[in-house]
Formats: C-alpha cells, structure tokens, sequence
C-alpha cells in the first residue's frame, strides 16, 4: 500500500497503469486535482488512499470504454446543452414501478401514456433486489447491480432506459448510499469478519461508542429501535440510522467509496440519467456531532460528481436533504449536486392551505427560492414520503410564528385533529416523547377530495400551480393527475402495517385512469385541469429556469410572485384562502392594464382590479409599465 503523493505524480502513476481515450484524458486532466485533493482531504492519513483513487480512476476509465455510443452521443448532447434540465418543457413524473405498472414490462406499456400526459423525466421508485417482506419501499438494497425479480432485469431496465429515451423521456433512479440491506453480500461479509470488509460498516463490540455517538445524534425511526444502533446476534452493535435492516455504511474507508463509485458509474451505463442521492446528510459520521451534514459529506458528493464527469459526464445528481433550509441548499451546486428536492416550499404550500396564509411561503420564495447559476429545483406537492414541516423557526418567529406548537397544530391539522380540518392524512413516526411526527397522504386525501370538502380539488389544483410555475422542474406523484385517494389496505399487510406511508403508496387507480377524460367525475375534472396546466407551462418560456421575484399582492391569503423571461414576465397570484380575495388595481397599478390570463387565453384588464375565487390563481402575462 502506498500513500497519497502530490497530484501531478499519482496522476501520472495513474496513467500509466490505466487504458483511456483522448475525451477521458481531458476530462481526467480537469478533474484528477479536484479529486486528489478531495482524497487527501478525506483519507490522507491512510496508507491504501492512493491504491483506491488508482482503482477509481481505473474503473471509471474501463467504465468510460464500455460506455455505448449511444450514451456517449448523449454526453455529447448534454454537453451543448448543459442547461437542458432548466427549460420549460421539463415534467417529471414519479412511480414505483410494482405498484403502478406491475413491473418494467408494465412501464414500457405506459410510455404512451407518459407522452401523452408530457413527461420528460421518470423516477422509478427502489427497484433493486431487496430483502423479501418489510424493505423501507426498496431503500434496503440487496445489490446494486440486480433488479428485483419480481419487476425484471437490469437487461429489461436497460432497455426500457433506451425506450425512454427515445420517447425523450430520461430515466432517473435511487442512489442509496448511505446504506445497505444487512442481506448485502458485503454486509454478510462484515459481520462474517472477512478482513476486506471488516471496515465497510460502523461495528462495535459493545455499548461504550455508541452511546458515545447517541449524546448528539437524533433518533429518526423511533417506533423501529430508539437510537442509532441496533445488536447484532453476536452481540456486537451496528450502526443503523434509518430501519434496523439498513446498516449505515462506513465512508471513512476509501475501499467504501470505491465500490460504491463503482455501483454508480455501472448504472450510469445501464442508461440511467439522474441518480437522486438519498439521505445525503447522513453519510458521514464524527463523534459528538449530529453526524449530518458534516462538511466530508459535501466532499463525498463532490468526490462521487468528479468520478462522473469522468465516466458518464452527461449524468446529473439530485439531492434528497429533509434537512435546514440553510443546509438544503448547501448541497446544490455544479460541482455536487445540480438538482434538488425543494422540501421547504413543498411543506410551506400545505402550510399555506392549512392556516390560509400566504407570508410563511411568500417569505421563503423571496428568500429562500435563489440557486447557484446551472442548477434547478425539482418542486412536487407530494413524494413517496412523509411532509415534515422543515421551515426554519428563525423564519416564523419574524412572522410572529413559533415554530414547535405550529408544527403540533400542522400535523394535528393534516391527520384531522382540528375541528374544520378538511384533511385525511395519517400520523408518520409520531414520538411520545417529544411529539414529533410528520405526516402521510395522497394529494386529494390531504387537500378534502376523500372528505368530499368543496374546496378539494381546487386545492389539488392550486398546490401543483405553484409547483409548476416557480421554476426548475415540476414533478407529479402519478396517481395525484386524477385525484387518487389514500388507500387503506395497507393495513392488512403484516409487512406495511406499521408504516402508514403506505397510505399513499396505493395500486394504480385503473378506474381513476380510465374516467380521466370524463369531466363529470373527480378524476377527468383534476385531470383535465392539471394537463392544461402542463400544456400553458410547456407554451411559457418565462415559466424555465429560476429566477423569481416577489410580488406583494396585498392581501393576507394571495401569494404573489414574478417569472421574468427574455421580453415577457409572468406574474403568478394564488388565493390559499376559502373566501374570494379582491387585489385592488393600485397594488397592479406597475404593470399596464391589459394583461392576458395565460391559461384561458383571455385578456384581463387591470384597470378595475382583480378577483380571484377562493383556491383559485392566475398565470398573466403582463408588461411592466
């Protein structure tokens, strides 16, 4: 084993030792400082750093020459378009692929379908081989290189991402690598003491680290195991963040990143796009912190950027962090992450239709919305997850807010504890002891649809109007464009009982499906509300990108805000209220009065103001005077 050396030395030890083309040679020469000094940074103190940055680099240069020319033609594609992901036309859609397909031969019959409704991005939820009955939904990965049996092959996968692609569709899909199932080969190794990976988890023989570790760190699945670790049946503890069948890995062993740079760079060449990097805050560990968020997990993510430039460079990163919104955004950039769920204007639109005011998320588009040039937010209404009400609490009290009991009055409101709630919701991993909860549901169930409340579908409605008009890409749970309800049955399931996100994680709604273009029903009138949606943004230019402005609109229950464009401007104005809201025409009085409602194509004079019904909006285009 040898240690690191300086950069120019190990790069040409490299070089010497590893087959590459011109193309990676360049992009080796841009990258290789970048990642020795990440290594160096992480793993300088270990005498096998400089053996694993040399197995990296390798690996991804034979990953690199395998790559088909179809993919590298799509490198080139992205390369002269590195913006692509920003433009109007993007909708994202998001499934898993038992439950709303049966499995990938199900998906590949839905492409009509997913053209049809303007996708241009599809996430298949965890689809590789995971432990049989209770798995986290697929987040406990028995390998990362085998497709569940029971939905296909990583042959079918491939060609389905082809299939895809060639409906100009790109395929995005779990990166989870914070963890593994403890059915993992290596996780059998570890615990089996084979030498080559002793070191790939955290194992301690007894209690002494890990009680240690748990003075600063937060319990995340409470109603599983409380802490961080779970026993072994040898005694020993491992560290298990999450379930207690997901066993955190261990990323201060270089031999760690290695392999799952590996796993990586082999899906990139299965045809896989976008990879959404789960559970991003977790993945590196120090005692006597919180053990997220750490400054070595932003190096990871770098680290793991580099070596895709270098072996699929057309390849984007999305973070899942349901952290502060400070360090949401402390993710996102070129070198780490260009994507990233947007989880604070996700909750602050529940928010908003909760308490029917608008300042907790006017407040956060105004300051909050803001990304680094080249990068976008990916807004939904509603995932495969909980809502955990994420805003930060320096943020409310401005407001006059306190963040705890409005965050007790929020889940109690979404789980119908509050007299008038017009929600459906069930409670997610509510702790006794701190009365911490977060809440689960399908869009309609949340909004009053499945409580037969009149206002229900406008506020289906109204929630994926502001995700699709602040920017970056829109993305729908599949299911939500025709209204599905929460489905129950899940508590029938010895393997879902104790996770009511199943609630809303239901069979595809066949009739729901087959009624949407039947307007006498709930399914065809939300349907046929949200593809006009998708259709005006697709048409709407200034709807891409970022850039946002705020607009006071003047009155307590109307967000506002402004989508400039090169020659145009949007102005968004949404009602969160239950009663009409009249916007006076001084508050108008900057734009000249002849506007025109995007989505009707009808002109609208704001000379005499404007009225906008209860959970209604307006998308107008406007000139400013």
């Amino acid at each position: 084993m040898t240690a690191l050396s300086d950069a120019a030395t190990d790069l040409q030890l490299i070089r010497t030792a590893t087959v590459t083309d011109a193309s990676f040679d360049a992009r080796l020469d841009a990258q290789f400082p970048r990642l020795h000094g990440i290594f160096q940074e992480l793993y300088g103190d270990r005498a096998d750093a400089a053996e694993q940055l040399a197995a990296v680099v390798q690996e991804a240069a034979a990953s690199w020459r395998s790559r088909s020319l179809e993919l590298k033609a799509r490198d080139a594609q992205r390369a002269a378009d590195p913006d692509w992901f920003q433009s109007e036309g993007m909708l994202g859609g998001v499934c898993y692929v038992d439950r709303f397909a049966g499995n990938l031969d199900g998906v590949r019959a839905q492409i009509p379908y997913f053209q049809e409704l303007g996708l241009t991005y599809l996430h298949l939820m965890p689809l590789f081989d995971a432990p049989e009955g209770d798995n986290d939904g697929g987040y406990a990965v028995s390998s990362y290189r085998r497709v569940s049996p029971a939905l296909g092959s990583m042959e079918e996968l491939a060609a389905l991402a082809a299939d895809l692609r060639l409906a100009g569709i790109s395929l995005v899909l779990d990166f989870i690598f914070n963890h593994t199932s403890s059915e993992h080969e290596w996780a059998r190794k570890a615990v089996a003491g084979d030498p080559d990976f002793a070191d790939f988890y955290l194992i301690f023989p007894d209690r002494t680290m890990p009680d240690a570790y748990e003075q600063t760190v937060r319990e995340i699945f409470p109603d599983d195991h409380p802490g961080s670790f779970v026993q072994l049946d040898d005694g020993r503890w491992i560290w298990a963040t999450f379930y207690h069948f997901q066993w955190d890995l261990n990323y201060a062993n270089p031999a760690v990143f290695r392999a799952m740079a590996g796993e990586m760079i082999f899906l990139a060449n299965q045809g896989v796009e976008i990879l959404r990097m789960d559970a991003v805050a977790f993945i590196w560990k120090r005692l006597g912190t919180t053990c997220e968020s750490l400054p070595e997990a932003h190096l990871l993510l770098q680290a793991f950027n580099a070596v895709l430039d270098l072996a699929a460079p057309s390849m984007l990163f999305k973070s899942e962090a349901i952290v502060h919104p400070d360090e949401v955004v402390s993710y996102i950039s070129r070198d780490e992450c260009e994507l990233s769920y947007n989880p604070l204007q996700m909750a602050l639109t529940w928010e908003a239709l909760a308490t029917r005011d608008r300042r907790l998320l006017q407040q956060a588009l105004e300051r909050r919305h803001a990304l680094p040039a080249g990068t976008a937010w990916v807004n939904y209404v509603r995932s495969h997850d909980d809502i955990g009400w994420t805003f930060a609490d320096e943020d409310a009290a401005e407001l006059g807010i306190e963040g705890y009991p409005h965050r007790r009055f929020l889940n109690d409101f979404y789980v119908n504890r509050v007299e008038g709630s017009f929600s459906r919701g069930a409670t997610f991993q509510e702790n006794p002891k701190t009365g911490d909860a977060r809440v689960a549901g399908t869009t309609a169930s949340l909004a009053g649809v499945e409580a037969g409340d009149a206002g229900g579908e406008d506020r289906v409605v109204l929630a994926h109007a502001i995700a699709m008009s602040t920017g970056g890409i829109p993305l729908l749970y599949l299911g939500d464009e025709v209204g599905q309800l929460n489905d129950y049955g899940y508590l029938d399931d010895p393997h879902h009982a104790h996770d009511s996100r199943w609630v809303h994680r239901g069979e595809r709604p066949a009739e729901a499906y087959a009624a949407r273009h039947d307007e006498s029903t709930p399914a065809g009138r939300v349907h046929s509300r949200l593809t006009r949606l998708i259709a005006t943004r697709k048409a709407t230019p200034a709807l891409g990108g970022n850039r946002l402005i705020g607009f006071d609109a003047g009155h307590p229950t109307v967000l506002g805000y402004q989508r400039p464009g090169v020659g145009s401007l949007v102005l968004v104005l949404a009602n969160v209220g239950d009663d009409a809201a009249d916007i006076d025409a001084l508050t108008l009085s900057g734009f000249d009065s002849a506007a025109t409602d995007l989505l009707t194509a009808e002109p609208v004079d704001f000379a005499a103001g404007l009225t906008l019904p209860a959970h209604g909006f307006a998308w107008l285009q406007v000139m400013p005077r």
